[in-house]
């Protein structure tokens, strides 16, 4: 699942979401609820840097609950 950016057009929050590809629903905003957010266009991420920002993602995944996102030893850990 890649992770989106987005900008809230209400209160210019900027925070990213890890997103299904198939969800193409807008999000609303973490910090005022609103549902008029924009979509960024992210960097693409250099070489070698990918493995480091899918531990970030999964870490974040981690404390948000979202035992999709453990990873296979995590997930056997766990009991999911």
């Amino acid at each position: 699942m890649p992770i989106y950016n987005y900008r809230c057009t209400a209160c210019e929050a900027e925070f990213e979401l890890l997103r299904s590809l198939s969800d193409d629903s807008a999000p609303a905003c973490p910090d005022c609820g609103s549902p008029e957010v924009k979509r960024l266009l992210s960097r693409i991420a250099a070489s070698g840097e990918s493995a480091k920002l899918l531990k970030g993602a999964r870490s974040l995944a981690r404390k948000e609950g979202h035992f999709s996102n453990y990873s296979k030893s995590e997930r056997k850990k766990s009991g999911v």
